[in-house]
């Protein structure tokens, strides 16, 4: 069941089966490849996350987001992506928007790293934090 339908002709759901392999191939082109190169462990990823959408246009996967929440008070969007022919025009907001809905009683937390990422998310109601703290990952290349 389609979650958002907007005029840019996209459409917004959870993901399917079949669009495992195409978002795969969206992250990896899009500086994601060091999480999601291994496919099978790409799609226990998304077995493990509870919210995992997807924009299409037509059959064409066009954005992804991915992101974990409690449902009631705390939620972390994780990865979000859209494919470069399809950038400032609103998939990307339509996407975390469709994933933090209207309850504002969430807290929602994300990285924003990325060059030009944080102006994207201040317009979208997110502020810079001085509270957050992280524990890193140990990522494949170093071991």
């Amino acid at each position: 069941m389609p979650i958002a339908k907007l005029s840019y002709t996209m459409l917004i759901h959870s993901i399917l089966p079949q669009e495992i392999e195409p978002v795969q191939r969206l992250l990896s082109a899009n500086g994601w490849e060091d999480r999601v190169g291994d496919l099978s462990r790409f799609t226990e990823l998304i077995a493990n996350s509870q919210i995992a959408l997807v924009a299409t246009q037509g059959e064409e996967v066009i954005g992804f987001l991915r992101a974990l929440t409690d449902g009631m008070s705390n939620g972390y969007i994780s990865m979000v992506a859209v494919a470069e022919g399809h950038r400032s025009k609103g998939v990307g907001t339509a996407l975390v928007q469709a994933c933090v809905g209207a309850n504002e009683h969430i807290t929602w937390v994300l990285r924003a790293g990325r060059p030009g990422v944080s102006r994207f998310y201040d317009k979208l109601g997110f502020k810079v934090s001085t509270v957050a703290m992280e524990r890193t990952r140990r990522k494949a290349s170093d071991v």
